[in-house]
């Protein structure tokens, strides 16, 4: 019997939705291009970072957006071969009174980003972060290659230890931002960080302390006191932050004392109360981090995927500066020494 041409036509279409809604098998040959590990240096300062990975033929991924943690992307997925498309989102509850309920606000942010081999361009473009107006920010950046297999360590040697502070001033120190306050200042014999809000008038913002000198892989040896309830952190080559924290007693967390932020999770809890001096032994050696907190050794020779919020630069491979977070709380160091990887 024969039928009518619409009846085709909707035979078609309706074939054309089935098969597009099945997920596609992964072969070598149709694998997608933009799978792997992306740094993206934002316009303006910031650094993103980008994780696509594929999973029973469906792409997901994670997103490093200039502060913050990593997180799961909302969705992902590619308009073509040359074109990737992700979104991510922000949920926030706003309190109502008594008669109401309450109402959650999501915020969504589109990332479109044009891949021309391993570099890419795009614009990330939503709402901003006060909810008053559009943001649009334009980045560009490359693939990152795979981390690798870990280092033997026993095998690596070093050059002569570095003070990098002499207990006395901030020489070799410098604000990363002169345009903001500086909270850091000498005490004692110590480098203290105090970021006091004026009880009158605007708000301040503080700034981070960096090296004049920067780096490649090394060991990093200082001691740290963190009050009751402060927070800071000790960023490796302008790129990786370990966390400081006063997290004595929390149950283990990528956000706790010695952990790289949002990265790495210490394997076990070894940091002492609020208030007390604390000791950091830390050795980055070819994308590979390993922590010792107060003599217990809490990451073991582990590969760093990526740059962590905050980050300088989206640039892995190049050298850079330690600096000290000083934008979020009370926090002294001392005997900060650095022995460089030969």
């Amino acid at each position: 019997m024969k039928k009518s041409l619409g009846t085709l036509v909707a035979v078609l279409l309706t074939s054309t939705t089935l098969f597009a809604n099945l997920p596609c098998e992964s072969s070598a040959d149709s694998e997608n291009s933009f799978l792997g590990m992306w740094g993206m240096d934002i316009a303006g300062g910031g650094v993103a970072w980008l994780h696509v990975h594929e999973k029973q033929g469906f792409l997901d991924g994670e997103l490093l957006w200039i502060g913050g943690s990593v997180l799961p992307v909302s969705h992902i997925y590619t308009v073509d071969e040359h074109t990737l498309v992700v979104t991510r989102t922000d949920e926030r509850v706003h309190e109502k009174g008594d008669m109401e309920k309450e109402r959650k606000h999501i915020r969504t942010w589109t990332l479109r980003m044009t891949k021309t081999g391993d570099a890419i361009i795009g614009t990330m473009i939503g709402p901003s972060w006060d909810g008053t107006g559009e943001q649009i920010n334009n980045f560009k950046g490359k693939r990152m290659p795979p981390v690798g297999a870990a280092p033997d360590l026993s095998t690596i040697k070093y050059g002569k230890p570095k003070q990098l502070f002499n207990g006395k001033d901030t020489k070799g120190w410098r604000p990363i931002d002169p345009n903001k306050a500086n909270g850091f200042k000498v005490v004692n014999g110590t480098l203290q960080n105090e970021p006091v809000q004026p009880e009158n008038g605007a708000y301040l913002s503080y700034g981070n302390l960096r090296t004049e000198e920067e780096f490649n892989d090394f060991n990093l040896k200082l001691e740290v006191n963190v009050p009751k309830g402060n927070n800071s952190g000790v960023y490796l080559k302008g790129l990786y932050e370990i966390q400081v924290v006063d997290s004595y007693g929390s149950a283990l967390d990528s956000h706790n004392m010695g952990a790289l932020y949002s990265r790495i999770t210490p394997k076990e809890a070894a940091e002492k109360p609020g208030g007390k001096w604390q000791t950091l032994d830390i050795t980055l050696v070819e994308r590979h981090l390993t922590v010792i907190l107060n003599g217990k050794k809490i990451i073991d020779n582990q590969a760093v995927d990526g740059p962590t919020g905050g980050a300088m630069s989206s640039d892995v491979f190049a050298p850079g500066p330690i600096y000290l977070q000083g934008d979020h709380g009370n926090v002294a160091y001392r005997n900060i020494v650095l022995t460089p990887v030969l």
